[in-house]
C-alpha cells in the first residue's frame, strides 16, 4: 500500500482523548548524583515535607480548576528519588489528587524508588497510601558496576528490597543499564538472563548515553571515561536483548521496555500515544489541553525557585505556550514511532497534506524500515536501531 495524500482533517481539540489523562509529580531530591544522570536531581539534606505537601496540593486545586470533569488514568511519582518521600507525604497528594479528578477504575499509581533497605521498608505504606506500581532504579545486577554507576547499593540490597516489593505490590518494575565500561556481549547475557528469572511483569532496559552535563559526560570529554563498547557491540547487545526478552515473554512495546501479558507502563504510553498530562514539580513538563488548545507546560529546574512561586504566586509554572496543531502532529510522530504499535496515520493528518511526508514514508517502506499495517505507521525491527535517522527523514522538508 502506497500512501496518497488525504485532505480530511482529523486532528480535534480533544485528541488526547485518543490516549487518556495523566499526572506527573516530580519529587526533585536525591541521597547521591548518580554521574550518568541528566536527570533534574537535587541533594539536600533537610526537606520541609509539609511545605512541599502543600505546594503539590496546590497545583492540584489548579489545574483541577483547569480540566473540570476529566478521568484521570494515571499517576507517576518520578525524580530524583520519590521513594525518599515519608509515605504520609504520598498519601496526602492522592487524596488531593482523589478529591480533583475522578479516578479511572483500573488507576495505575506508580512510584519510582531505589532498592535501599530504608526505602524498601516504606513499601508496605506506600501500598497502604494508594501506590499500585513500583519501578526499581536497580541499574545493574554486578557490584562493581554499581559501584561505577554511583549507586548506594549492592546487589544484594536490590534483590532483597525486591522481594519487599514483589509481596507489597502486583506490579513491580525495574531498571537495568547496559553497554557499561568493560561490559562483554556475554557478560550482559548472563545479566540479563538472571534479571529475565527474576522479573515480575515489565522490565526497562537502557543503553548508557553520555550526557552533556553530566560527571560521565565531563570525564569522557578530558578522555577519562574508558572501556565503552564500539558501536558494533552496543548494536549486538540490543539485538541480544530483543532476543531474550521475545524467549522470556517480555514483548519491547517500546524501544527501551518490555512488558510481559500486556503489563505496559500506562503512564508512559499516555506519553508515547500523546495523551494529555499535567506535569508538577522541579522540572517537570506538561501536555494539557485547556480550553480546546494543547498546551506545553515547563516549571522551574531549581526547588526552591518552584516552592516559592507557588507559594507566591499560586502557579508553578514557568512557561505554558500552545502548541500548534502542525506541531502536535510532529510531536506525535516522534514519540508514536517508539511504541511497538506505532502511530495512528488519521491523528497524522496535517503531515499527510506534505506530499514531501508521504513520498518519504514510501521510500522507507520500499527499504524495510518501516511500514503501515491497520491504519498505523510504525518502524520495523531492521529500523528501530536507526529511528532517530528515520525520524529526520520522515520530517525533512
Amino acid at each position: 500500500m502506497r500512501l496518497q495524500s488525504s485532505s480530511q482533517a482529523v486532528l480535534t481539540t480533544e485528541d488526547w482523548q485518543n490516549s487518556g489523562f495523566g499526572l506527573y509529580l516530580h519529587w526533585p531530591f536525591c541521597q547521591a548524583k548518580c554521574p550518568y544522570c541528566d536527570f533534574n536531581s537535587h541533594v539536600s539534606d533537610k526537606v520541609d515535607q509539609r511545605r512541599w505537601l502543600s505546594a503539590f496540593r496546590s497545583e492540584i486545586a489548579r489545574y483541577g480548576a483547569l480540566t473540570k470533569g476529566r478521568v484521570l488514568n494515571t499517576i507517576f511519582f518520578g525524580g530524583g528519588t520519590p521513594s525518599l518521600m515519608q509515605p504520609d507525604t504520598v498519601a496526602g497528594i492522592l487524596e488531593a489528587a482523589r478529591k480533583t479528578w475522578t479516578f479511572a477504575n483500573d488507576i495505575e499509581i506508580s512510584l519510582e524508588a531505589n532498592p535501599t533497605s530504608i526505602e524498601a521498608a516504606k513499601f508496605a505504606a506506600f501500598r497502604d497510601a494508594g501506590v499500585n506500581r513500583v519501578s526499581m532504579g536497580m541499574q545493574a545486577l554486578n557490584d562493581n558496576d554499581l559501584k561505577r554507576l554511583g549507586r548506594l547499593h549492592s546487589v544484594a540490597d536490590g534483590k532483597r528490597a525486591f522481594e519487599i516489593a514483589r509481596h507489597s505490590f502486583d506490579r513491580v518494575s525495574f531498571d537495568l543499564i547496559y553497554a557499561r565500561q568493560d561490559q562483554t556481549l556475554a557478560q550482559w547475557e548472563a545479566e540479563l538472563r538472571e534479571a529475565l528469572s527474576m522479573a515480575v511483569d515489565h522490565l526497562s532496559l537502557y543503553q548508557l548515553t553520555i550526557e552533556e552535563g553530566t560527571a560521565f559526560g565531563a570525564r569522557y570529554d578530558r578522555g577519562l571515561l574508558r572501556g565503552l563498547p564500539d558501536d558494533d557491540v552496543s548494536a549486538d547487545m540490543y539485538e541480544l536483548t530483543q532476543e531474550l526478552c521475545v524467549e522470556h515473554g517480555f514483548a519491547g512495546y517500546e524501544v527501551s521496555n518490555h512488558a510481559k501479558g500486556g503489563a505496559f507502563s500506562k503512564h508512559n504510553m499516555i506519553y508515547w500515544t500523546y495523551g494529555d498530562y499535567v506535569g508538577i514539580g522541579p522540572g517537570a513538563h506538561g501536555r494539557v489541553t485547556i480550553k480546546g488548545e494543547k498546551r506545553a507546560t515547563t516549571t522551574s529546574l531549581m526547588p526552591d525557585a518552584w516552592l516559592n512561586q507557588v507559594e507566591l504566586t499560586g502557579s508553578g509554572d514557568a512557561t505554558s505556550e500552545v502548541v500548534s496543531p502542525a506541531d502536535q502532529t510532529v510531536e506525535m510522530l516522534m514519540m508514536g514511532l517508539r511504541v511497538e504499535q506505532g502511530v495512528d496515520l488519521k491523528r497524522l493528518e496535517p503531515l499527510q497534506r506534505n506530499r514531501h511526508f508521504l513520498n518519504n514514508i514510501n521510500s522507507l517502506k520500499d527499504m524495510g524500515l518501516i511500514d503501515v499495517e491497520g491504519g498505523f505507521l510504525k518502524v520495523l525491527s531492521k529500523g528501530k536501531p536507526l529511528l532517530n535517522a528515520i525520524l529526520r527523514e520522515l520530517l525533512v522538508d
